[in-house]
């Protein structure tokens, strides 16, 4: 549900560095970050057979970065999407500020765009008539959002399919008509849930290489949740891990490798290195899943 816009900025290609996940001081006159988590905690239930899925996270998103999170499976990375996402309201112990100003429960629903892992499109809806659903329900006239989808569309890799329905796609062109909802629902963040995690490898290739080329275009803000380190080092401008459950952040790594990104930096040295440390930071994370899980036994 939404769009961004702009061209690819290059980076230099020197060493990644892991910062810690505390929050760094605000600089006088400093923009403030388009999101900002401060000590945000979710628990579930009560009493002795309470959980807590997310506790102590900080975190700041500026303008137009593209954000991985990844971390052992169950870690909360989800509940912390739905929260950002104002699908599920966050505990009184922190909070979430955008543009510097705090959003009470309820308010940030409709202020991000957001794709959860399934494309979730309407059998009955043609390519078109799926990508304007959130343009519709906002209250645009059909006409016009079928005219933005329109113009829309070639980006997209979807010219020629305007009239098809979901039935007669490929699983990425499903997720195209679906990632396209996305940007033309147009909000400054774009919260993305495993996009691409149903998908084979080769065509996953091909569809990280086209979100780059779409991100670089419209220049969005971007919260991606993936459990695969190449799909976020390949994307992300920082990669955030988190701890095992309760989720807070473990590290925060800039991802100092050049764009535009080709296939081949996978296997450059600086991408190697890079996987290396963050493998480490989650699979020390994912043993510590495991051993809560299973009570130690071997």
């Amino acid at each position: 549900m939404m769009p961004p816009s702009s061209t690819s900025t290059a980076m230099a290609p020197s060493s990644s560095s892991i910062s810690s996940p505390a929050a760094a001081p605000a600089v006088a006159g400093e923009k403030p970050p388009l999101l900002e988590l401060v000590n945000l905690w979710k628990r579930f239930g009560d009493g002795p057979a309470q959980v807590t899925a997310v506790s102590n996270v900080n975190l700041k998103i500026r303008e137009g970065e593209f954000v991985c999170l990844v971390g052992p499976s169950g870690c909360g990375k989800s509940t912390l999407f739905n929260m950002v996402g104002g699908l599920l309201p966050a505990d009184d112990d922190g909070s979430i500020l955008m543009h510097g100003r705090p959003m009470a429960d309820g308010a940030l629903l409709g202020k991000v765009s957001f794709m959860p892992q399934r494309d979730l499109l309407f059998a009955w809806r043609n390519v078109v008539d799926n990508a304007i659903l959130g343009l519709e329900v906002e209250g645009t006239p059909k006409a016009a959002a079928r005219a933005r989808a329109l113009e829309m569309l070639p980006d997209f890799g979807l010219k020629g399919f305007e009239k098809h329905y979901p039935h007669q796609l490929s699983g990425g062109m499903r997720q195209r008509v679906a990632l396209m909802r996305t940007f033309l629902f147009e909000r400054d963040m774009i919260l993305l849930d495993e996009p691409f995690g149903a998908l084979d490898a080769l065509t996953r290739a091909m569809m990280q290489r086209w979100l780059l080329d779409i991100w670089a275009r419209y220049r969005r803000t971007v919260l991606f949740i993936t459990h695969d380190i190449d799909e976020a080092i390949f994307l992300g401008d920082r990669v955030v891990v988190m701890t095992a459950r309760p989720g807070t952040i473990k590290c925060d790594e800039v991802i100092e490798l050049p764009r535009p990104r080709d296939a081949g930096i996978v296997t450059s040295p600086e991408f190697i290195d890079i996987k290396r440390r963050l493998l480490g930071a989650i699979e020390e994370e994912a043993r510590k899943s495991f051993v809560s899980t299973t009570g130690g036994a071997g």
